[in-house]
């Protein structure tokens, strides 16, 4: 590495903390998600409805799946997983 790159190159201890960052949003995004997807939960049940809706829960993952490929749905079911709690 010339002093060129030393001087352009990111930092690897900055790059690092905007990984933290953007890990501390997910983290954030997860829990908001999660709370919010227990209370359209709540209120279908209370409303009369099921617990799952199986066709919007096909539509997350395959929002998901085009967006980011086969770990795009495995990220979708977990966030599902996350919001209504295990079958």
């Amino acid at each position: 590495m010339n002093a060129d790159t030393a001087t352009t190159e990111p930092d690897l201890n900055t790059l690092r903390e905007r990984i933290n960052g953007i890990d501390d949003e997910i983290i954030r995004l997860w829990k908001e998600r999660s709370q919010v997807s227990k209370e359209v939960g709540r209120i279908r049940m209370a409303a009369g409805g099921t617990r799952l809706v199986l066709s919007r829960e096909r539509q997350i993952c395959e929002r998901f799946r085009e967006a980011l490929g086969e770990d795009g749905t495995q990220l979708a079911l977990l966030l599902l997983r996350a919001g209504r709690g295990p079958l």
